[in-house]
């Protein structure tokens, strides 16, 4: 049974949603020479960030924010990790498109755009090899964009976030490549997947753990697990996250920086920390996915008033999907609850619904021609959002907000020669990381906070204190400071730092660093 022909007074349009109707349809099922036209598009959207912010952060003479900043603090060097509880995937991008380009905003943007472009377009290939339609996968791709965090956050802010939505992307894309080819080089590709996903945020855990156990439960991906050929990517995966753990557990402390932030066991009673862990989980789930729910909730209202026919019956790669998103929450819920989890940031969940978008466009595949109406509103909305924030992403990469992001607007290159009035200075200490920034003058300064790893050794003199007038608490750097054996001098220079946009000049306090002499 087919759907019914709609009703002729709905060809009664006009024609700028005519032509909405026609570049949404493009999106969905046209092709752009050998790519599909929604995947160019996101490469073009993508190419068009890489090349616009750096030249945006070029004329304003403006430097990078809070995350990025952090990044070039550690990009100076490759190693094994970097502290602050994260993995040292998106830093090695970092230091590999510096080699190319040169320490800068261009090589910044490069791996952040480029990150973002190759998840999107995992994501549609693996939908597309999964036997769905064209249409089903640019739902799906563009339904990633309904998502706050990533058609904004990610391009706002964030840098580890983005190689975790990446790799889950390129690992369910590898996953059903083992499933369809069963071939030494899947196994492989699926054991480097595995391992760039937990070389990018420790999190994924739940993801793959998730992943695994639905994969068990389905027939199709059970007999590729259970192919002695997975001890390719067991293996691989293995080797390729040796040298982090390793690293890891020789530096715990490093490893373990951030695990404060969780607010483990902050009620009076066990009762009490479980009530605080489930509203907080609660919020992280609807301030994450809250937004993209509501959206295709009302797509499928509209299909489920008008469709006639009976939806075909789910397919495994629908069964797997949605086996993993409830793994997925499971795991989560029990975690939260044994650990005692009461703080939470919204992208935290990323993980539990990346394949959301994935199956319900699959799931609209099975209804029709309805389907395919609702695949398309859904591909609207994500691409109207995307260009929206175009605008909106420029102005915040040169304005940074009113929070610490505000460092974005300070002259480094004003700085850096101040910093040098006395002579030239080879190691910059500040009280978190947002002097990163001078790497884009010059791009040999070492430049620290108290987190980096391995401080003291990472001392070269001439070496001075740079504060600035934050909420900053500078306490913690003097700690650390005092450890290593450096003792402040006792005059300070005060300079003010002109700003970006109109905004008034930043008063920030030099001081210079002097190793104690041993008694």
């Amino acid at each position: 049974m087919v759907d019914a022909p709609p009703p002729a007074h709905q060809h009664e349009k006009t024609t700028p949603l005519r032509q909405l109707e026609k570049w949404t349809d493009w999106l969905c099922d046209g092709r752009v020479g050998p790519f599909s036209a929604a995947v160019a598009s996101v490469l073009v959207y993508c190419l068009t960030q890489i090349v616009v912010m750096p030249l945006l952060s070029h004329v304003a003479g403006t430097g990078v924010g809070v995350d990025d900043s952090e990044q070039l603090m550690e990009m100076r060097f490759l190693a094994a990790g970097y502290g602050s509880s994260q993995p040292p995937l998106y830093t090695w991008l970092a230091i590999l498109a510096a080699s190319v380009v040169g320490t800068s905003v261009l090589a910044l943007k490069i791996v952040k755009y480029g990150l973002l472009a190759a998840g999107l377009t995992a994501y549609f290939t693996a939908i597309r090899r999964l036997g769905y339609s064209n249409r089903a996968a640019a739902a799906g791709m563009f339904g990633l964009l309904l998502f706050p965090q990533i058609f904004w956050e990610m391009q706002h802010a964030l840098t580890h976030s983005v190689a975790i939505f990446c790799f889950t992307s390129v690992l369910l894309l590898a996953l059903v490549e083992v499933e369809k080819r069963r071939s030494a080089v899947a196994y492989a590709f699926l054991g480097l997947a595995t391992a760039a996903a937990m070389l990018s945020k420790y999190n994924i855990v739940i993801f793959l753990a998730a992943l695994f156990l639905a994969s068990l439960s389905v027939r199709e991906t059970r007999e590729a697990i259970f192919d002695r050929r997975f001890l390719i990517s067991v293996t691989v995966a293995i080797l390729a996250c040796l040298p982090t753990l390793y690293w890891s557990i020789a530096h715990p402390d490093d490893f373990l920086a951030h695990s404060g932030g969780f607010g483990a066991g902050k009620g009076e009673s066990p009762l009490e920390t479980a009530a605080l862990a489930l509203r907080g989980l609660g919020n992280a789930i609807l301030n994450f996915a809250g937004m993209p729910i509501a959206i295709v909730a009302v797509a499928f209202f509209l299909v489920a008033r008008k469709t006639v026919t009976t939806p075909q019956p789910a397919r495994w790669p629908e069964k797997l999907l949605w086996r993993t998103i409830a793994l997925a929450l499971l795991v989560t819920l029990v975690v939260v609850l044994v650990g005692g989890i009461t703080q939470f940031r919204d992208r935290w969940v990323l993980p539990i619904f990346v394949l959301l978008p994935a199956v319900l466009a699959m799931r609209f595949d099975a209804i029709g021609h309805r389907g395919g109406k609702a695949q398309g509103t859904i591909v609207f909305v994500g691409a109207v959002l995307a260009i929206l924030v175009l605008p909106v992403s420029w102005y915040m990469h040169l304005h940074g907000g009113d929070s610490r992001g505000g460092v974005v607007r300070m002259d480094y290159r004003s700085l850096y020669e101040q910093i040098n009035a006395d002579g030239p200075v080879k190691t910059v200490v500040s009280s978190w990381f947002w002097v990163g920034n001078l790497r884009l003058v010059d791009a040999d300064l070492i430049a620290l906070d108290d987190e980096t790893p391995d401080f003291a050794r990472s001392i070269r003199e001439p070496a001075v204190l740079v504060l600035t007038d934050d909420r900053e608490s500078p306490s913690d750097v003097f700690e650390e400071l005092a450890r290593a054996g450096y003792a402040m001098d006792t005059v300070h220079r005060t300079v003010e730092v002109p700003q970006a946009l109109g905004f008034p000049p930043r008063k920030v306090t030099i001081t210079k660093l002097h190793k104690k002499i041993a008694p």
